[in-house]
């Protein structure tokens, strides 16, 4: 597995192989890798050539310092997993100067309203931050496709359109949530729960399974007022918010439309660790 530390490098490589004719698939990440990661590799290696993975903490996509400040980095244990992985055949860990060349900032981006959805209320300027990193990797690694996790879905949306906008030659692909045992939707923020905790987080995706099944059945009212319910009776876990909406616009919806798409988006704090999980609606 080849490991690359600068633009130029990475640069040189990639123009090689692109004469080669070779098809370049990737999935950046913030590192603390995990099986989740990996399934995005593994998706990756059934369709290209080449795999590539990036890992850089992106600074501008943190509305808490203290997230920031807290989230795990293990450079090290993170390029093992990627060897022992099998799938990758290059790894990219740019200087922030190699995505920020003209400073620490994020670009403005128009996404057509989906940042103001959900995450984008709770986190403003995130969403610019994850283009502004976003793009800058797809311009300089510049993969015929590029693999992103449902669990992020309102991520993997904008990406898509940011992608779209930009008239970037690249195919977005979604890949299905990876989960524990228990269903809990696997994170590098997981790494932060105490056993006690991570077992109880299970709740999170069993709501969103009794979700699916209500959907069928009951109004949107009494699916949040159970949602809601069910998560004052757990202890140190706050619901931040539930909500289903379009799985086109990202707007949360007021009735259920025959012929749309719906998805169940949901965030609850484990004492300080926010988790974020979403299920599509049968």
């Amino acid at each position: 597995m080849k490991i690359f530390r600068s633009k130029k490098t990475l640069h040189d490589y990639v123009e090689r192989q692109k004469e080669m004719g070779k098809k370049i698939g990737f999935a950046p990440t913030m590192g603390a890798l995990h099986r989740g990661h990996i399934s995005l590799y593994e998706a990756a290696a059934k369709e290209n050539d080449l795999v590539f993975s990036s890992i850089f903490v992106n600074p501008t996509q943190f509305n808490n310092a203290g997230d920031l400040e807290k989230y795990p980095r293990n450079i090290e244990n993170d390029l093992k997993m990627l060897e022992e992985s099998a799938f990758v055949d290059a790894v990219y860990i740019p200087e922030v100067s190699d995505l920020y060349p003209d400073g620490l900032k994020s670009k403005t981006y128009d996404f057509e309203g989906l940042e103001n959805e959900m995450e984008g209320k709770f986190r403003p300027g995130h969403f610019d931050g994850v283009g502004t990193v976003v793009e800058e990797l797809l311009r300089q690694v510049k993969p015929d496709n590029a693999y992103f996790g449902e669990k992020d879905f309102q991520q993997l949306a904008i990406i898509k359109k940011l992608v779209q906008k930009l008239q970037l030659p690249v195919k977005i692909h979604g890949v299905k949530i990876y989960r524990e045992e228990n269903g809990l939707a696997m994170s590098s923020r997981n790494e932060r729960l105490s056993p006690d905790q991570r077992k109880a987080a299970k709740v999170i995706h069993e709501t969103l399974l009794k979700v699916n099944d209500w959907f069928r059945v009951l109004t949107l009212p009494e699916i949040n007022l159970r949602v809601k319910d069910i998560f004052e009776d757990q202890r140190g876990m706050v619901l931040e918010y539930f909500q289903i909406a379009d799985e086109n616009t990202l707007k949360e919806t007021d009735f259920f439309y025959r012929g749309h798409d719906y998805r169940a988006f949901i965030v609850v704090f484990v004492n300080d660790v926010r988790l974020i999980d979403n299920i599509h609606l049968d």
